[in-house]
């Protein structure tokens, strides 16, 4: 019997090991998703900031059904299958669906990331669509950018685990259509729990920053938790397929 992959599954349940290597960078545009989804972009942000009129934005929008329904009709029984980080591999290819880090996925911004002396970095350009106050980003966008980037952090030290509790310090408002500079760290661990800082800058100035406390999940805990959400067969079988993987037994 071949030896488990050692490694961290999509679902944060890890051996502690290293992966298998680095997939192809996102840089290098492997995935065909990436370029729909970057004109999804340009097109959200149109339509939520800039000023269109009401015809142009019905054709628009009946363009678009006719691309969504030819999506719909090619595509394949069931969910496609989601990645698996590598620990030791890009951070940006963590999650390619992320609605934050993901590439392949329109909803991001995306934020870039890049692992640095053993931190997260990151850069973002966060676009009318995420607007809260005007000309300002939207906090709840902040959060979500926080727990995705405080998480990853864990990923690469290691210690995947599940959000407890995340703290906001909002110290001025983060503007809008701006370059902005991100970073996370993982501080420290004690026994399940683990404890990770983030921060988001406008230039030289601090906007926001956090602390989380994120709790080890062990596969057949998390499995159970994903059987009792999910309606979708898929997705239960992928958390097994991942508990298998990395060598654990259901139980």
């Amino acid at each position: 019997m071949p030896e488990p992959e050692l490694g961290v599954s999509d679902f944060g349940i890890s051996l502690g090991g290293a992966g298998h290597g680095p997939g192809e960078s996102h840089r290098g545009g492997a995935d065909a998703r990436f370029e729909l989804a970057h004109q999804l972009r340009r097109v959200t942000s149109a339509m939520v900031g800039l000023p269109i009129a009401d015809t142009d934005i019905t054709a628009a929008g009946a363009a678009l059904k006719e691309v969504a329904d030819d999506l719909e009709r090619v595509a394949g029984p069931g969910r496609r299958a989601r990645a698996q980080p590598d620990p030791v591999g890009d951070p940006q290819e963590f999650f390619p669906t992320s609605p934050v880090i993901g590439f392949a996925n329109p909803v991001a911004p995306p934020v870039v990331v890049e692992a640095v002396d053993g931190e997260l970095r990151g850069t973002a350009f966060f676009d009318y669509q995420y607007e809260g106050p005007p000309t300002c980003v939207h906090g709840g966008v902040i959060a979500m950018v926080f727990d995705e980037m405080l998480g990853a952090a864990n990923i690469m030290a290691g210690s995947p685990a599940m959000t407890g509790t995340l703290t906001i310090k909002y110290r001025k408002p983060t503007p809008l259509r701006t370059p902005l500079r991100l970073e996370a760290r993982f501080l420290e661990r004690d026994g399940r729990k683990v404890r990770t800082y983030g921060a988001i800058f406008h230039g030289d100035v601090l906007t926001a920053e956090a602390e989380g406390i994120f709790i080890e999940v062990v596969p057949q805990q998390f499995l159970a938790i994903v059987t009792e959400n999910s309606d979708s067969p898929e997705a239960v079988e992928q958390v097994r397929a991942d508990a298998r993987r990395l060598g654990f037994t259901e139980g």
